[in-house]
C-alpha cells in the first residue's frame, strides 16, 4: 500500500488543493509532493491527516494487515 499515493487521491477526491492541504498540516509544498510518494508516514502525521481530510487511514492499514496476515 502506497500511503501517500492513497492520501494524495482522497484529496483530490474531496476537490482540494495542494495549498489548501500544505498549509493544514503546516508543511512545505514540496514535502507534501514527497509525502505524496512516500510509502510510510509518521503516526502522529497521519493522524493530522486523517483530521484534516476527515477520512481515517488507518482503517485501510489495519485492513491491509488482517488480509496479509490471512494469506500466509
Amino acid at each position: 500500500m502506497e500511503m501517500g499515493q492513497i492520501i494524495k487521491t482522497r484529496l483530490e477526491n474531496q476537490g482540494q488543493s495542494v495549498t489548501w492541504f500544505c498549509k493544514k498540516i503546516n508543511c512545505s509544498r514540496s514535502k507534501c509532493y514527497d509525502l505524496f510518494k512516500s510509502n510510510s508516514i509518521d503516526t502522529i502525521l497521519l493522524k493530522e491527516i486523517c483530521e484534516v481530510l476527515n477520512y481515517n487511514f488507518f482503517k485501510d492499514l489495519s485492513a491491509e494487515i488482517e488480509t496479509q496476515m490471512f494469506e500466509k
